[in-house]
């Protein structure tokens, strides 16, 4: 591992930060000033809620169109570009006059922030690594988990200090100052797959399907079905986070204190199925993936003392690491490389649209006077079907890849 880390630490860097530093357009960033923002436009839960799913499903249809350009572009390139936009996003969402200018920032935070910074970091390394896929996406994901670490409390402590809007500035700051110089010297030498006989070729490298073929295939969609469900929920969950906290009658302290507890679970689970990948392939370890969501969503919507916020935690920690490294790794796997940029495009503007849905209707429901842990509980029967589901699949893309390696 240390040796692999060294030869490769510029390109697993470069995507570590744009893992990092897409932490802006995730949901628990933007929420971290949700109060402000209701209390600023006087919206309710549910109101609030529908105005973010609004958004970020603009995001979403959006991110096919321009993911694409990855194909054609290296990525250090393209982040000339997307840093700037996500940086204007943070100032528009500072000082948004009305509802309308919150919901374009809204939109662009998540389209550059959720979701083009994270598709250029995952691109880019599915594209460079092909026996050591799993094992360097594994090292790109976690900076999504060192931002959930470090990023909240350094929005409450700048928030503290000079106002909530301040702490927008500094986000510029950092993408300007520091993202954008680091990312381009890191990616300025591309890197070459093969250049070492362990960065090989990879027999599980599928052949090069075009976007086209992907979306006539009836497997993509039924593993749409079960890759989603991560997304909606962890977004579900943090972006009523005060809602939970209010309904349980914990502090606000409690919850965000066991965030840590998250991040470095996350990483852990992260690593080991990087090594898992590289060993048995993504597509063999499809149908366990998201067991531990299924246990995690059971824990909050069943648990009422104040360790089941750390035991959750703790869960949809192996939950994601699991789930960052696996996806990751998967769609170079069943469908290649050379048109990869297209095809993930599409699965990134889907898994936005799953984060989009996620607040706006259980936020609607919560509305409805359908309280969150009820919603939890089925969720967990929902990650459950979909281990059954994937238990299916799992054989048939094994055996497609086989057949194509040989």
């Amino acid at each position: 591992m240390l040796r692999f880390l060294r030869a490769n630490i510029r390109w697993i860097a470069g995507g570590f930060l744009l893992t990092f530093f897409s932490s802006f357009g995730q949901t628990f960033f933007i929420g971290l000033s949700g109060e402000e923002l209701r209390a600023k436009f006087s919206l309710t839960d549910g109101e609030f809620g529908l105005t973010y799913m609004f958004a970020t499903l603009a995001s979403a249809a959006t991110l096919p169109f321009i993911g694409r350009i990855l194909d054609r572009m290296p990525g250090r390139n393209v982040a000339w570009f997307v840093i700037p936009c996500l940086s204007a996003a943070c100032l528009l969402i500072a000082y948004a006059p009305n509802v309308a200018v919150m919901v374009v920032a809204l939109y662009l935070l998540r389209l550059f922030g959720q979701g083009m910074m994270t598709h250029i970091a995952l691109t880019e390394t599915g594209r460079w690594f092909a026996a050591n896929r799993g094992r360097a996406t594994s090292m790109v994901v976690p900076g999504h988990q060192a931002g959930e670490a470090l990023l909240p409390v350094t929005f409450a402590l700048v928030a503290a200090l000079a106002g909530w809007q301040m702490a927008w500035i500094g986000a510029i700051v950092a993408l300007m100052l520091v993202a954008l110089p680091a990312i381009h010297v890191l990616w300025r030498v591309e890197r070459v797959p093969g250049e070492n006989a362990e960065d090989g070729p990879s027999e599980r490298t599928a052949r090069d399907w075009t976007r086209g073929e992907v979306l006539r295939d009836p497997i993509f969609y039924a593993l749409l079905a079960c890759v989603l469900a991560p997304p909606f929920i962890g977004t579900t969950i943090f972006f009523h986070q005060d809602y939970l906290v209010e309904l349980r009658g914990y502090t606000p302290l409690a919850f965000a204190a066991a965030f840590p507890i998250k991040a470095a679970t996350t990483v852990v689970f992260a690593l080991v199925c990087g090594q898992l990948v590289d060993r048995f392939g993504a597509s063999r370890l499809l149908p366990w993936f998201l067991l531990p969501l299924a246990v995690a969503s059971a824990t909050a919507a069943f648990l009422t003392p104040v360790w089941g916020v750390y035991a959750f935690m703790f869960l949809i920690g192996i939950s994601y690491g699991f789930t960052s490294t696996l996806v990751g790794a998967l769609w170079p796997e069943i469908y290649g490389i050379k048109h990869l940029g297209a095809i993930r495009a599409v699965i990134v503007a889907a898994m936005v649209f799953s984060t989009a849905l996620g607040p706006g209707v259980t936020g609607a429901l919560i509305d409805l006077g359908i309280e969150l842990p009820v919603q939890l509980a089925w969720m967990s029967v929902w990650c459950l079907a979909a281990c059954v589901l994937l238990g299916f699949i799992s054989p048939r893309l094994v055996a497609r890849t086989t057949a194509h390696s040989t």
